[in-house]
């Protein structure tokens, strides 16, 4: 398909949504995401669990984006929508409001609402794994979605890696798409920063979950401030 009858970004993102959902590649993780589906939380017993693969979500035009470690058990694999329905989805949407980049601050499902200003969100995998850990494997069976997003997310001049996990699923995407790195690759760190070839760089923070939110490892005022850089850099 020529440049001239490509359909537009939101359309596409819409496509690679619908090729996400019905993704089978790593069959251990489609076993759990069912079985956690059938299982449930007691606090949720009432809800019919997503238990598929989860795309990404936000503005097709985005100039930040988010990339994360995977689906929550019972947050993005119940909700279908991703850091939707968990804590780590609480602290992150609210921070999002803060920064004016998302119009409220909590997501509890698909319909809500929500919807986010220059910044789009996916992750490194897209299905929940057992113990909050993908295998490599997996990980690199969800490479090529991240592939299509660097494709299509052309106005997105930062990313913001969620976590070692999210920054090192980064790294290997840019080097994928052709980035040198003549500096090395960096390491991870809360605020480290790598340039991505000549058009985008890398930040990293720790991720939005409650091991690091609740024990005051990352706080609100660390995360604003992550967030406001790429906002700076994203100009």
């Amino acid at each position: 398909m020529s440049a001239m009858n490509a359909p537009p970004v939101a359309d596409s993102l819409k496509i690679l949504a619908s090729s996400i959902i019905e993704c089978r590649r790593c069959p251990r993780l489609r076993d759990y995401c069912g079985e956690i589906g059938r299982e449930k939380r007691r606090a949720f017993a009432d809800w019919s669990y997503w238990a598929r693969p989860v795309p990404g979500f936000g503005d097709a035009s985005a100039k930040i984006w988010i990339i994360g470690l995977a689906p929550g058990a019972h947050g993005a694999n119940r909700t279908g929508r991703v850091f939707t329905g968990d804590r780590s989805g609480d602290f992150l949407f609210a921070a999002l409001h803060r920064a004016r980049m998302a119009n409220q601050p909590t997501s509890t499902h698909r319909e809500d609402g929500l919807s986010l200003r220059g910044v789009y969100i996916s992750a490194a995998a897209r299905c929940a794994p057992p113990g909050n850990k993908p295998l490599p494997i997996e990980i690199a069976n969800c490479g090529p979605f991240l592939d299509r997003e660097w494709n299509l997310l052309k106005n997105a001049r930062v990313l913001l890696a969620l976590g070692k996990i999210g920054w090192d699923a980064a790294i290997a995407l840019a080097t994928r798409n052709g980035c040198e790195f003549p500096g090395g690759k960096g390491s991870f760190g809360h605020g480290a920063q790598l340039r991505l070839g000549a058009e985008r760089c890398l930040i990293g923070s720790y991720h939005v979950s409650q091991q690091n939110t609740f024990t005051g490892k990352l706080t609100p005022a660390m995360f604003d401030e992550v967030l406001n850089r790429c906002r700076e850099l994203g100009k």
